[in-house]
């Protein structure tokens, strides 16, 4: 096992170490079971939601490799705060180790600048 997950807010900011996915990401509703490779499916009483990697998608996906705790309060709110302050778009999924941004593949390159000051500066 790893080490503990973190709480504290600057903790949790300072080992953000946000990492930049090369590969492209897209959101797709999808009818039966989920395409192999599906990054996450979310089930809604509307549909169903898979984030798939493919050659054109509008997403790029970040992932914060600090193991925040799920009961730790703040990190998305300041994460999405900072990328909001410069007018990126950010959609988080959360797994049990790691916070997973999905921003416009355009201002990916931004978007990780932006996340490693605030982790500078926590």
């Amino acid at each position: 096992m790893g080490a503990s997950p973190v709480s504290i807010l600057a903790q949790m900011l300072a080992g953000m170490a946000p990492a930049l996915d090369q590969r492209r990401w897209d959101f797709a509703l999808v009818e039966g079971d989920p395409p192999s490779g599906a990054f996450a499916i979310i089930r809604e009483a509307e549909g169903t939601t898979a984030i798939l990697p493919t050659d054109d998608g509008g997403f790029a996906r970040i992932t914060l490799m600090v193991h925040s705790a799920l009961e730790g309060v703040g990190l998305t709110a300041a994460v999405a705060g900072g990328l909001a302050a410069a007018g990126i778009a950010c959609d988080v999924v959360a797994g049990y180790h790691h916070d997973h941004l999905f921003v416009p593949w355009p201002r990916r390159d931004e978007a990780l600048a932006i996340l490693q000051r605030l982790a500078a500066s926590a």
